[in-house]
């Protein structure tokens, strides 16, 4: 989830809960499965494969999966595996936008759930480039702040082509061109800063603030996509503030 709102914080936590594990799972899994079929089984040779395998152990996913995803991938198990990326565009309420990432094995199942889950739930689906060019795509590497200071971290980061270091609540972002995220990953590796998660996101280029009655509509919606099988990834600009949160916890 894109923006640095509390809500956009609180759904980054919410991520790693159990709950949505096997959505993560699903989510690395097929990041390997692509890259093996790209590139071959072996990471050695191949930097994506090591690179996806590295995301997954780092999130948990189990060796045996990620094993069976290697093969799957690199078609060592007569299965095929075919997966297409896909952007849909939709506007939510009060004027917020959506993008939502999907990697699907079937094109028409993907497209019809999608715009289902916006339609049920209050967005529209929006013609391609009416939304996409209120984002994009950045580096951003997400750590716990802890002992770190935002100078501990621009010093490691700052000569790897980090353009941004800010703090949201307990965490901070390092945000840079897509090109450049692993060798700011590396970079903060080389100066023992321990990070949680290092993506290619769609940053808005400005937020859009939400009242409690277009928050409860707006999180439905997003919820909505967020469980969808075929959905990777759901960025907005839809902004929710403390006092807007404090209200929805009330309810």
């Amino acid at each position: 989830m894109a923006g640095h709102s509390k809500w956009a914080t609180t759904k980054h936590k919410k991520a790693a809960i159990d709950a949505k594990r096997a959505k993560a799972f699903a989510k690395y899994i097929k990041g390997i499965e692509v890259a093996a079929r790209t590139g071959g089984p072996d990471p050695a040779g191949n930097p994506a494969l090591e690179l996806a395998v590295s995301k997954a152990k780092k999130n948990s996913v189990p060796n045996d999966n990620i094993d069976r995803a290697v093969k799957r991938g690199a078609g060592l198990t007569g299965e095929v595996i075919d997966y297409t990326e896909i952007i849909y565009e939709a506007r939510g309420p009060q004027g917020s936008a959506l993008l939502v990432e999907c990697l699907t094995d079937n094109k028409n199942r993907a497209a019809s759930e999608v715009r289902v889950a916006i339609t049920r739930n209050g967005g529209t689906v929006a013609d391609p480039g009416s939304v996409n060019y209120l984002f994009s795509r950045k580096g951003v590497v997400r750590m716990p702040v802890g002992e770190l200071s935002e100078d501990d971290v621009l010093m490691a980061v700052l000569d790897a082509g980090a353009e941004e270091v800010q703090q949201v609540d307990d965490q901070f972002e390092v945000i840079s061109e897509p090109t450049d995220l692993r060798a700011v990953a590396t970079a903060l590796d080389e100066a023992e800063i321990e990070y949680e998660t290092d993506e290619i996101e769609f940053l808005p280029s400005m937020k859009v603030d939400l009242d409690a009655e277009g928050a409860r509509k707006f999180m439905r919606l997003f919820d909505a996509l967020e469980e969808l099988d075929d959905v990777q990834n759901v960025y907005t600009n839809a902004d929710i503030s403390e006092e807007v949160m404090a209200v929805l916890e009330e309810d």
